[in-house]
């Protein structure tokens, strides 16, 4: 048999042995898909406290449950270590590390280019390799495929496999998660593609093949682009909404009566995530070398960075009504978190709003059921959640919701503050038409 064939048939007998290199919150959930698919899995991680903790047989992602880790360990299902020398016993190889921007908006390829170099000294004849970080169109052809088969005297599409698979995990969401998301896979070659489906098609319910790696890298920036345009459009319709006197969120709800050509977008205080406020801007970067300016991604960029400002300045403007400074006022922020009910802090604009309010001289305090602790990188401060919410709450001339957890009790908020600002509009019926609320 060729390579292809003694490779797809490990694959589909499940002999085949599968590594994962980075195992975050892309990386462990994809470990135990494929382990309780019945492969035999090695996660591999810098990171020892992940390793110990998963040795322990216990997990630190909040979508992965302790009890499928715990499993998946004792049955030698799932194996996790910080040495990447196993990779040369491996067959098929997922890379699942970050993908973050640098400050001045270039993609940081750093953990890419790290994790290449160290499967590079393993390569070895019929392995399958599939990049799952989320880059610029052009990544798996231009930075992964000269460092690992060339160097090794090994032809792609006949002696080892290489393939780009767009993560699409959305964390707390239990509807849709790691297995029955469709996975979308393009290959370098078109024997590339057939060997890394046939590898996902043993684990994942749905394979949609796409004809090239770009072709691949480019939905899922499509789909990021997508959310990151139509949240700038809604942010921008309630700056407008605002100075016509128009409540944005009756606006947006009639607007979703429509049963087609419409889709329920909400506005909110900025983008965060490890998607939405980043991907976009790798293919706006990556157009830069065609001469092309990306114009959509750039003014939705441009709105959704400037909400965190927008926010405050609404907030000074509600306070100055009624008859209250910013300054020297204790301000309480409820929410920490970029998304609802999910411990991720990941560019989350509860920093930016934090930092600018204490730019503006308020005193700051926090909470959030899912993060005890938070640290800004570039500003340097740090902060802890504050033990009795509803006694800060109280003593708070201002309590500020920018992220709407579902365990909050919006009514009891209400009720006991002076003054609310809900970016979030996740007061609902209790915050439309109250006096001490303004929302967004």
């Amino acid at each position: 048999m060729s390579t292809k064939e003694t490779l797809i048939k490990k694959l589909k007998e499940k002999n085949a042995r599968i590594a994962i290199l980075g195992l975050g919150y892309v990386g462990l959930p994809l470990a135990v898909v494929f382990g309780e698919a019945g492969f035999h899995v090695t996660g591999v991680d810098p990171d020892k406290r992940k390793i110990d903790s998963l040795q322990k047989g216990e997990s630190y992602i909040p979508d992965v449950k302790t009890e499928a880790v715990a499993k998946l360990v004792k049955s030698g299902h799932l194996t996790a270590t910080d040495d990447f020398s196993v990779l040369k016993d491996m067959d098929a190889v997922s890379i699942c590390v970050p993908t973050p921007l640098r400050q001045t908006g270039d993609p940081d390829m750093s953990f890419i280019i790290s994790a290449t170099e160290e499967l590079g000294k393993y390569m070895h004849k019929g392995m399958v390799i599939v990049l799952e970080s989320t880059t610029y169109p052009g990544t798996t052809r231009e930075v992964l495929l000269p460092k690992l088969g060339a160097e090794h005297g090994l032809t792609v599409g006949e002696d080892w496999f290489l393939a780009f698979s767009p993560e699409r995990v959305d964390p707390g969401r239990e509807d849709f998660t790691t297995i029955n998301t469709p996975k979308v896979v393009g290959g370098i070659t078109e024997t590339c593609g057939e060997v890394a489906s046939a590898w996902y098609e043993g684990a994942i319910k749905t394979v949609h093949y796409v004809s090239t790696a770009e072709a691949a890298e480019m939905s899922k920036l499509l789909e990021n682009t997508f959310r990151m345009i139509n949240i700038g459009l809604v942010n921008e319709l309630a700056i407008m909404c605002e100075r016509l006197g128009v409540d944005v969120w009756e606006v947006i709800d009639a607007a979703a009566t429509k049963p087609f050509g419409f889709m329920k977008f909400t506005p909110g205080p900025g983008l965060g995530g490890h998607c939405i406020p980043i991907d976009p801007l790798y293919l706006s970067w990556k157009m830069k070398s065609f001469n092309y300016n990306a114009r959509f991604i750039e003014l939705a960029s441009e709105i959704n960075t400037n909400m965190p400002r927008y926010v405050v300045s609404r907030i000074l403007d509600a306070m100055n009504d009624r008859g209250m400074i910013l300054k020297g006022s204790k301000v309480l922020v409820l929410g920490a978190a970029y998304k609802p009910d999910i411990d991720d802090v990941r560019e989350s604009p509860s920093l930016d709003v934090i930092g600018l309010l204490q730019k503006k001289g308020a005193n700051v305090e926090y909470h959030d059921p899912y993060i005890p602790h938070i640290h800004h990188e570039y500003d340097g401060w740090h902060m802890d959640s504050v033990k009795d919410m509803m006694k800060s709450v109280k003593e708070a001339d201002a309590v500020v919701i920018i992220t709407n957890h579902k365990q909050y009790d919006y009514k009891a908020i209400i009720e006991s503050a002076k003054f609310v600002f809900d970016s979030r509009n996740a007061t609902g019926k209790f915050g439309k038409d109250n006096e001490k609320v303004v929302r967004l």
